[in-house]
């Protein structure tokens, strides 16, 4: 999943795992499709193993490693905060309104996919972010200094 959450564009992209080779095609995706002529791409993730710039060192050759990551700024989420990233509550949205149902096989995954993609697209639908500066102070206050 990877969502733009200002523009309510989503984009996602269906694998049979995900491993570090799949993350490292997501991002070369992201770079080279979707935002082409972007300075700098922010990615808020959680923190998969798979979620690393090493990922893309191992897939691919260093030059094309070196150019996708120089395009990247990312910040990860706190290890028990993935609830924190818009994309996983995109995610949780995609599994209530698409996949709740039986799907037989990929290729069926896909076309439901793809089509629940341009639906949210179209309708410009986005998340309702209600987490304010004061609730993450509260309920993460372990990773804030005390003055």
């Amino acid at each position: 999943m990877m969502f733009e959450p200002l523009q309510a564009r989503r984009y996602v992209k269906i694998s049979d795992r995900r491993t570090r080779l799949d993350f490292a095609e997501c991002i070369r995706e992201l770079v080279d499709v979707h935002y082409p002529t972007a300075e700098k791409i922010v990615l808020v993730m959680d923190n998969l193993n798979t979620h690393t710039t090493g990922s893309l060192y191992e897939a691919f050759d260093p030059c094309e490693a070196r150019r996708l990551s120089e395009k990247l700024e990312i910040h990860y989420t706190p290890k028990h905060g993935s609830w924190l990233n818009m994309a996983e509550i995109e995610i949780g949205i995609l599994s209530r309104q698409c996949l709740s149902k039986f799907i037989a096989t990929k290729q069926e995954m896909v076309v439901e996919v793809a089509a629940w993609q341009q639906r949210r697209n179209q309708a410009n639908a986005t998340v309702d972010w209600q987490f304010t500066t004061a609730d993450a102070r509260t309920k993460l206050r372990k990773l804030y200094p005390v003055f």
